[in-house]
């Protein structure tokens, strides 16, 4: 498949954009997902996840046409396990999913890992950790 992004005029700099904005969405992603998890009420949940999910749209929305097919598919894959638990009948409890914590901390590794790839484009990329016991260890690292 042949390279479009350069030929693209001023791609450079909405892809330069992108990842200056991702950097804070992963941020906000984190902060939002664990303060769902330590949430002890329906509304605190639900309020985090509903911001978690608006943040992932963004990033599914946009990343793809950037090249960043993959965090755009995972964006989107996390947005709507929240959607579908935010239409559930568990969504009037007070509790944050396991899956949907796990993803979201695998999200965000993937995310620290194309920033830091970006940054150093020789770098070989990591592979996604494994043997993590809960996806708040990822998202705390």
């Amino acid at each position: 498949m042949k390279d479009t992004m350069g030929e693209l005029p001023g791609i450079d700099k909405v892809r330069e954009r992108f990842l200056v904005m991702l950097r804070d969405r992963a941020d906000l992603i984190a902060s939002h997902a664990i303060a769902a998890w330590e949430s002890e009420t329906l509304e605190g949940v639900n309020d985090n996840l509903a911001a978690v999910q608006g943040k992932l749209h963004q990033i599914a929305g946009t990343a793809g046409t950037l090249g960043f097919g993959d965090l755009g598919g995972q964006a989107c894959d996390c947005e709507m396990m929240i959607i579908a638990h935010l239409k559930s009948e568990e969504a009037d409890l007070a509790i944050c999913p396991d899956d949907i914590v796990d993803a979201l901390g695998l999200f965000i590794v993937s995310a620290d890992a194309l920033l830091a790839a970006e940054d150093q484009p020789e770098a070989v990329q990591a592979p996604a950790p494994s043997g993590v016991e809960h996806g708040l260890d990822l998202i705390g690292q």
